[in-house]
This record gives structure tokens, C-alpha cells and sequence, in this order.
């Protein structure tokens, strides 16, 4: 009897240890997996919010007024429609999973230049916010001369609140063909682009806040533009066919799915904003938003 104990005993160990190595194995495989796909969107992440904190860092050499200003236009004005522009775009991720997962690889397409319609026109209602930047900015109670300069940099933000048309739909699209190192490789070269252009234009050159801007604009356009071509030039031969007239179509279903995906999202983002214009009231203004930007 007690050698049968010890058998069963034995066998069970066994399994046990075999299930060990399997469970082991499993968690590997999923390990290797997740991190894919999750790696390179996580680099992209931090390569796209780095282009805003390298232009920060290079804009406050310049002089704590326009450190204050770039500050004001990067958590209130472009937090503000960057939160409106993610919403709207976050409906693609939905529409070209359903597409894919249909294989209807045809339709991940059309859905993409659906949202392009659908972003530009929504940037194009969010223009008067950096046309008028000053204007708005001393009606909420913020200081003069930053608000001056503030408007200066709001005309300028201008070409990179169009560059989130591509940015955002690309990323999503390239992502749900599993197409993350080419964003990744992308993003890499734009940062360090821009690592060299802004020290090259801003403290080589002393061309101040424009040397800032130009390198800026360009850091977020850069990758667009290689998007741009990999998609339409071969790179998603299955899922994209060329521009088509179907775009225009059936827009109403996107919009209201753009809509209530972005409310979640608008809110979250606009919650930083709200800080900082609230820091903007305080009697040394300038010192505070440039402690808070910093922060």
C-alpha cells in the first residue's frame, strides 16, 4: 500500500511539474507576443509627447515669457483640440477592427480617408481658437505679454494641429495590420531629427522661438509624410486601393461613433487645461505656468 502512496504521489508531482512548464511556456508566448505589438506603440508614444518636451526644454533658454507662451498653446490650446481630434479618430480603431475582423480588408481604406473628411473638417472648426489665440487668452484672465506671444505661437500651431489628421488615422491604421515598426522607425528618425535641428536652429543659429517652431513642425510632419507614402505606395497592398468616392459616403454612422468614443477622452485631457489657465491667474504668472510646464 505504501508503495502505491508513493507512486501516485510521483505522478502527480509530475504533472504538476509538467503543467508548470506549460503554464511557463504560455505565459512566454503571450509575454513575446504582447510586447510586438505594445513595444513599438509604446516608443511612438513617447517619441510623439517627447517632440513637445524637447521644444519646451530648447524653448525655455530662450526666456521665461516664451516658455510661458509655448506652455499656454501646449496644455490649453493644442490639449484642447488634440483631446477633440483623438475622440474623433479613436472611432477608426473600432471600424477597422469590425473591417478586419470581417475580412473586409477593403473597407480599412475607405475608413481611413472617412476620418481624414472627418478630422480636417473638425480642424478647420477649431481654427478661430489659434487665430485668435490672444484674444481668447486675455478673456480668461491670463497676463498680457504672455498671451502676445501666445498668439504669435498659436499661428504657428496651426500647421501641427493638421499634422494630427495624419498622425492619429495612420498610427491606428498601420497598427491594426500589425504595421508597428514602421510607425516605430518613423518616430525614432522625427525625434532625433528634431533633437538636432532644435539645438542646430535655437542655440547654434540663435534663431530663438522660430528656430523652436520650424524644428517642431517639422518633427510631427516627418513621419506623417513616411506614413503617408507607405500606405499609398504599396506598403497595404490588401487594404488600401487608391482614393475612392466611397469616402463621402455614409459619413453619419462615423460621426456619431467619433462622438461618443471622444467625450471619455476630451474630458480626461481637458482636465490639465483647466490647471493651467487657472495657474495663469495667479499674480506672477509667468513663473508659475514655467514651474507648472516644467512639472
Amino acid at each position: 500500500m505504501g508503495g502505491d502512496i508513493n507512486q501516485e504521489l510521483l505522478i502527480e508531482a509530475k504533472k504538476n511539474e509538467d503543467g508548470d512548464v506549460k503554464f511557463k511556456e504560455k505565459l512566454w508566448t503571450e509575454s513575446k507576443t504582447l510586447w510586438i505589438v505594445a513595444g513599438p506603440a509604446i516608443f511612438t508614444k513617447f517619441s510623439t509627447f517627447g517632440v513637445t518636451i524637447i521644444s519646451q526644454a530648447f524653448v525655455g533658454h530662450i526666456g521665461p515669457t516664451e516658455l510661458a507662451a509655448f506652455s499656454l498653446c501646449c496644455t490649453v490650446l493644442f490639449r484642447f483640440g488634440n483631446g477633440v481630434l483623438i475622440g474623433m479618430a479613436s472611432a477608426l480603431e473600432t471600424l477597422c477592427g469590425q473591417a478586419f475582423g470581417a475580412k473586409r480588408y477593403h473597407m480599412l481604406g475607405i475608413y481611413l480617408q472617412r476620418s481624414w473628411l472627418l478630422l480636417f473638417l473638425t480642424t478647420s472648426c477649431l481654427l478661430p481658437l489659434f487665430i485668435f489665440t490672444t484674444k481668447i487668452l486675455i478673456a480668461l484672465g491670463q497676463d498680457e505679454k504672455i498671451a502676445i506671444v501666445a498668439g504669435y505661437i498659436g499661428h504657428w500651431f496651426i500647421f501641427i494641429m493638421f499634422s494630427m489628421i495624419i498622425s492619429f488615422t495612420c498610427q491606428i491604421f498601420l497598427q491594426s495590420r500589425s504595421k508597428n515598426m514602421v510607425i516605430a522607425y518613423l518616430a525614432a528618425f522625427s525625434i532625433g531629427t528634431h533633437i538636432c535641428l532644435s539645438w542646430l536652429l535655437t542655440m547654434k543659429l540663435k534663431y530663438g522661438l522660430i528656430g523652436a517652431l520650424l524644428s517642431t513642425i517639422l518633427a510631427y510632419w516627418i513621419p506623417n509624410i513616411g506614413q503617408l507614402i507607405f500606405v499609398t505606395c504599396g506598403g497595404c497592398k490588401d487594404t488600401w486601393k487608391g482614393f475612392s468616392m466611397l469616402a463621402f459616403k455614409d459619413l453619419w454612422p462615423v460621426v456619431k461613433l467619433s462622438l461618443s468614443s471622444g467625450a471619455m477622452l476630451c474630458l480626461e485631457l481637458w482636465y490639465n487645461t483647466t490647471l493651467v489657465l487657472l495657474t495663469g491667474n495667479l499674480k506672477n504668472a509667468e513663473i508659475a505656468i514655467d514651474a507648472f510646464a516644467i512639472w
